[in-house]
């Protein structure tokens, strides 16, 4: 295979637009433990990880990187700078754009000969050997991908897979060159083991830096054609997404249904604690106090459980209907309810339809994060069509990873923000939960009731 990068390459919006891209599985990164990032070159880190390294970074748990190779032959013939002189400079820019991605991590430089890691296979798997088993047990280790077509990069990949299998940890893959020799119909792109990594508006913007500092390869380094910008502009445009696309090893966790929710409750009258944690009884004085109007008609709310929410809210509501996908649930909740003649509780699974109605609020508490990506940008949009005007949406998700979910809390709401036409009227985030308040009516509480 040959390819150049200073070729334009598939258009960003031949993939962006493929329904199998849109569609494809979120990835619930590990956010704990220790994460080594590999390139094979200084700039694979920033083009296929710098939102990974910006995301582990925000949760406080920074990436170490790892660059195989010195750099040093992106220009040959290069009138401009030499070998050791282009070494030198690539180094720099690893140094500056890692630092704007994730300013505490540690980064190695190997140095072995750009474009011959081939020849040196033996040496490259001793070094990064030496280096994982130094310290704490890596828990993820994130590479490049053994099939994007360089050989450089599959003979990295290649060695991060032996490793990995050695160390017992998660591999993730990230390619790079895929999406300039590619296209949606090849069939060397692994679709069934693609997934995303959502990324907040934050590592966007901030990815989006740490590519521009690697200068020798977006930029002209003189006029002279052996001067050129390795990267097109056309081509980068790949990596100016607001998620990030690896290769993973594990299947798709896939939206979780009733028989899962059953068997929990088979094992526990009330397993998530609603009725008995300060955490959950405080939660709710938070959805509650954060829901802009004192009063509503018809109410929907996805996800009761046992219906500790749903009592709370029918105080609040004219008609309310508490669906759950477990019967299990349902059945308690309905007899926790039985007083309230205003509520109806159902057995419904929203990832099969949603229910019919018009409502003034709809809830999504804790439940978002049991669905996968695709599933849950189509129940959203099901959920607007659904909601009167002037209506209300409510979010709230747990923001710790679960391994068992296919989205982790803040998967959801990142989906949320970028799927809906609906007005953020009120936000609130700390380390264990996401609230959030969208409307179809923009106005304040201090507007709703004549103080603004």
């Amino acid at each position: 295979m040959t390819f150049d990068g200073r070729a334009p390459g598939t258009p960003a919006s031949v993939w962006s637009d493929d329904p199998r891209f849109r569609d494809l599985p979120a990835l619930a990164l590990r956010r704990t433990g220790r994460t080594v990032v590999v390139a094979a070159h200084p700039d694979d880190e920033t083009l296929g990880a710098g939102g990974i390294l910006a995301e582990l970074a925000d949760a406080g748990c920074p990436a170490e990187v790892v660059i195989v190779s010195d750099g040093s032959a992106s220009h040959p013939g290069s009138p401009t700078l030499d070998a050791d002189a282009m070494a030198g400079r690539r180094w720099t820019e690893v140094v500056d754009a890692v630092h704007l991605l994730s300013p505490d991590s540690p980064i190695t430089m190997l140095g072995h000969t750009d474009g011959g890691l081939r020849e040196v296979r033996d040496a490259v798997e001793d070094d990064l050997r030496a280096l994982l088993t130094d310290g704490p047990p890596v828990d993820q280790l994130v590479t490049t991908w053994r099939g994007d077509g360089h050989r450089d990069h599959r003979v990295v990949g290649e060695v991060c897979a032996t490793l990995a299998d050695e160390l017992g940890c998660t591999l993730l893959e990230y390619p790079v060159w895929l999406w300039h020799w590619g296209t949606p119909d090849d069939d060397r792109v692994p679709w069934d083991r693609l997934r995303v990594v959502e990324l907040s508006d934050r590592s966007v913007v901030r990815k989006h830096r740490a590519v521009a500092a690697h200068a020798t390869q977006v930029a002209p380094l003189s006029p002279d054609p052996h001067d050129a910008a390795t990267l097109h502009p056309a081509f980068l445009r790949s990596f100016d997404r607001d998620v990030e696309v690896v290769v993973a090893q594990d299947p798709a966790r896939p939206t979780l249904r009733g028989e899962f929710f059953d068997a929990t409750y088979g094992r526990h009258d009330d397993p998530w604690g609603y009725t008995d944690r300060w955490y959950e009884e405080r939660k709710r004085a938070l959805t509650l106090a954060a829901l802009p109007d004192p009063r509503y008609g018809h109410v929907l709310e996805i996800g009761c459980g046992i219906g500790v929410l749903t009592a709370e809210l029918a105080q609040r509501a004219d008609r309310l209907l508490a669906v759950d996908v477990s019967v299990a649930a349902v059945e308690r909740a309905r007899t926790r309810v039985s007083a309230l003649p205003q509520v109806r509780v159902e057995v419904a699974d929203v990832a099969d339809a949603v229910p019919v109605g018009s409502f003034d609020l709809v809830v999504l508490s804790e439940v978002g994060y049991y669905l996968d990506r695709a599933t849950l940008s189509r129940v959203l949009g099901d959920l607007r069509a659904r909601l009167a005007p002037g209506g209300t949406l409510l979010a709230c998700h747990w923001r710790h990873p679960v391994e068992a979910y296919p989205l982790s809390g803040d998967d959801v709401h990142r989906v949320l923000r970028r799927t809906t036409d609906l007005t953020l009227l009120a936000e609130h985030r700390e380390k264990d939960l996401l609230l959030e308040v969208y409307g179809d009516d923009a106005r304040s509480v201090a507007q709703r009731t004549g103080l603004a």
